[in-house]
């Protein structure tokens, strides 16, 4: 796999990220070996802060004081092709299969026990799948604004129409596909807007998709979105993500997400959700983990008012309250 490095300048002085990096090298599973970046923060039960797309570790800045204030260790991760990770040139090497693999290798490199996961879009997407397949190094789940989509209410004969609408599906600028996510379904999933936008829309830039998702972003905070991606060169892993999620049931993922869900219909440990109301990617997606993972039952699920998709950014002092009161009901 060939690789690239965002110039470590580019991290220089970012607001509110005073956070000491760490390194971990990893397979890449071809014979060769990747560098992901993480924090460590604090000592304690461990709580595990996973981003999605395109976002990085800065997405917990607002959240990881509170938690080592409050007595525990955080492990922030940049997903390959993200942050200060090493980062893929070729697209096709982004698949859910290999996202999975880059983070088992590295919960166990650093032999990483008796966890509190939070999962935020990808985050969630590529975490509960290592919970379901680790379930011995998991000790409770946060599911923030995030699923784990299996098509499994959509017939197989559907995937040929949903492939030629993804196909006609226009590339438009990110206010319009916001605007179309926001809006009720008219002859398409919304979610194809999405898609369209970062597979090929040519101005995508992640930074913009992260300013025009989020309630507040000044030029220092834009800067900080920016600085994984001095070039487009760097874009191929966020530009991948969205195609890579299973909304037709031909989609390579789908076959693993439904063997996760057999796994989490019988987990046990404390589970929670915690969404925003103005989220329109993963709104009601929380129904389901409420209904069908045991151990959500009787949990305190929460709807955070105002938040949106990134809802650590949005009320990330909130959300760590909510999550450190889960904690605390719910002790090993």
């Amino acid at each position: 796999m060939e690789t690239i490095r965002t110039p470590v300048e580019r991290f220089e002085n970012l607001k509110d990220y005073p956070f000491r990096e760490h390194y971990q090298e990893i397979p890449a599973g071809d014979g060769s070996s990747l560098r992901m970046h993480y924090l460590d923060e604090g000592e304690g039960e461990v709580i595990l802060c996973m981003h999605g797309q395109p976002s990085w570790s800065y997405l917990y800045r607002k959240m990881i004081p509170i938690f080592v204030d409050a007595g525990y260790r955080v492990i922030a991760p940049d997903l390959v092709g993200f942050g200060k990770s090493d980062k893929l040139l070729h697209r096709e090497d982004y698949t859910v299969a290999n996202h999975i693999a880059w983070m088992k290798s590295f919960i166990e490199s650093l032999d990483l026990k008796q966890m509190t996961i939070i999962g935020q879009d990808w985050g969630g997407l590529i975490g509960f799948r290592l919970v379901a397949e680790n379930l011995d190094r998991f000790a409770r789940v946060v599911a923030a604004n995030t699923g784990l989509p299996d098509a499994r209410e959509i017939p197989q004969e559907m995937a040929p129409r949903l492939k030629e609408m993804l196909a006609e599906t226009p590339a438009l600028p990110f206010d319009e596909v916001f605007a179309k996510l926001s809006a009720p379904m008219e002859d398409r999933p919304q979610f194809m807007y999405w898609v369209r936008h970062a597979d090929a829309y040519p101005d995508f830039h992640p930074a913009a998709v992260m300013k025009g998702s989020l309630l507040h972003c000044d030029e220092e905070e834009y800067r900080a979105w920016a600085a994984p991606f001095p070039s487009d060169e760097f874009f191929a892993g966020a530009r991948q993500f969205p195609t890579l999620v299973p909304i037709s049931p031909d989609n390579p993922a789908v076959e693993g997400n439904r063997a996760a869900w057999d796994v989490l219909e019988g987990f046990d440990k404390p589970w929670i959700t915690a969404y925003g109301d103005s989220d329109p990617v993963t709104k009601g997606a929380e129904k389901r983990f409420i209904e069908s993972v045991p151990g959500a039952k009787g949990q305190a699920h929460t709807i955070i008012k105002g938040a949106g998709h990134f809802i650590q950014d949005d009320a990330g002092e909130e959300l760590a309250a909510v999550v450190i009161q889960f904690i605390e009901a719910n002790p090993i």
